[in-house]
């Protein structure tokens, strides 16, 4: 049977740990509500070229990143929301139960191994 209590305090805890990194890496646009990355600041001037080359590749790198993380968190809020439904925890395929390994390790899963990438 799923531990719907113990399901909650793993995505509230993956979700707390996302903002953090995500916090580290951008801020929240309040118009959009999306996340949007900073590019690190740096207290030197650029020296050449291949300096501000360095940054761009690395800014470019954060932004990837960020979109992974914001990815992962929108599906944990969407599985926070929706833990009380009857249907959570069941596969959005075959309506089956997602199995409990699955679940534990991805929380906000909605399908089972069968249809994982469905």
């Amino acid at each position: 049977m799923l531990d719907k209590k113990k399901i909650k305090e793993k995505l509230e805890k993956e979700r707390d740990i996302l903002l953090e990194q995500m916090k580290d890496m951008g801020k929240l646009n309040p118009k959009t509500g999306e996340w949007e990355t900073i590019p690190e600041e740096f207290d030197i001037p650029e020296a050449d070229q291949n300096d501000a080359a360095d940054r761009f590749e690395d800014f470019e790198a954060r932004s990837g990143m960020m979109k992974v993380l914001e990815s992962r968190l929108k599906g944990i809020l969407v599985a926070l929301k929706g833990i009380n439904r009857e249907s959570f925890g069941k596969c959005e395929v075959c309506k089956k139960d997602i199995e409990m390994t699955r679940m534990e390790a991805n929380p906000s899963a909605k399908t089972c191994k069968k249809h994982l990438g469905k």
